[in-house]
């Protein structure tokens, strides 16, 4: 029985304590999506993108219409062909369908590397700045929205890390 109390004793005058303690911890909230959304850096990989992947989307466009002109003229005209010149036609029109899908493929394969390597550049330049917002400001904690069910207004940095990357 002296024993339970002894704990308890002791448990209420360090419950205090670390309550007090938790009262200082200075917790911040950063929302990634907002900073992907909004950030100029975000935009301007965005736009890199478009330019580097132009060309081969025009150039895989066109091969689709190629391909749906070559279809129109089976369909138009396969009555009138010959056994052989249909039969040709079709596996014309087989071969360039597979080379369309792989030529697609490739595309989407491309440039989903290179997004995910523009994406990982830019990743680290807000994880930077996130860090540095932390330590100038005294945070001890800095969370995302990637787990976060509620975040108050009080504890969100997300303006000063999109200032600081604007400026940049």
């Amino acid at each position: 029985m002296k024993l339970k109390q002894g704990f308890l004793i002791a448990a209420a005058l360090v419950l205090p304590l670390s309550l007090a303690q938790a009262a200082e911890l200075k917790i911040g909230f950063v929302s990634i999506a907002k900073i992907l959304s909004s950030a100029p850096q975000a935009e301007a990989a965005s736009k890199r993108l478009e330019q580097e992947f132009a060309p081969r989307q025009k150039g895989l466009v066109e091969a689709q219409k190629s391909l749906r002109k070559l279809e129109e003229k089976l369909n138009k005209d396969s009555a009138v062909m010959s056994e052989s010149q249909r039969r040709n036609l079709e596996g014309d029109i087989r071969n360039q369908m597979r080379e369309l899908n792989r030529t697609n493929a490739e595309l989407r394969e491309d440039f989903n590397l290179r997004r995910n390597e523009e994406l990982g550049k830019f990743q680290k330049q807000v994880l930077d700045v996130i860090n540095n917002v932390a330590k100038e400001e005294g945070f001890d904690l800095v969370i995302n929205d990637g787990a976060t069910l509620y975040a108050s207004s009080q504890v969100d940095v997300t303006d000063k890390v999109l200032r600081r990357l604007t400026s940049k």
